[in-house]
């Protein structure tokens, strides 16, 4: 069997943060069989700002208790998904900081309804790929909950 020690083992699920939308303390399910990441929103609207396209949206936080933090976030593109059940659906993509363990790097969302689903934030492949993550779906938690002090610095 090869091992890979130069890759950072995470969890099924895994505390992040996405700094520059100003939330900290989310709860991410890591999905390996998704390509793009998706992060649960409502109340979307496109704007323009400097001539650019822009969203805004409620992301909603926490599954027993619910918060809302309305955001706002240039639109890099819009993709047509197929979900798990088959349905195509138009979204908004958009760039931003994820904060992982000790990471932070830049990813793509699409923004989605998922208040059927149990965990508001799934982490695609993608986004794994370009942290060098590697999934060990027996574990839980296995970084730590990113840090102000980490996400001031950046």
């Amino acid at each position: 069997m090869k091992t890979f020690d130069h890759l950072s083992v995470i969890g099924l699920r895994e505390w992040i943060a996405l700094p520059e939308l100003g939330m900290v303390g989310l709860r991410a399910k890591i999905d390996t069989g998704a390509s793009t990441s998706t992060l649960h929103a409502s109340d979307i609207v496109q704007f323009e700002k400097h001539g650019e396209r822009w969203v805004r949206f409620t992301a909603h936080l926490g599954t027993l208790v619910q918060r809302r933090h309305r955001c706002e976030a240039q639109v890099v593109s819009v993709k047509t998904i197929k979900s798990s059940n088959g349905q195509a659906q138009t979204r908004y993509v958009i760039r931003t900081l994820l904060a992982l363990g000790d990471r932070v790097w830049p990813i793509e969302f699409t923004l989605a309804c998922r208040k059927t689903m149990r965990y508001r934030v799934l982490l695609g492949s993608k986004a794994l790929v370009q942290a060098q993550l590697v999934v060990n779906p027996a574990l839980t938690y296995v970084q730590e909950k990113p840090t102000i002090s980490l996400l001031g610095a950046q």
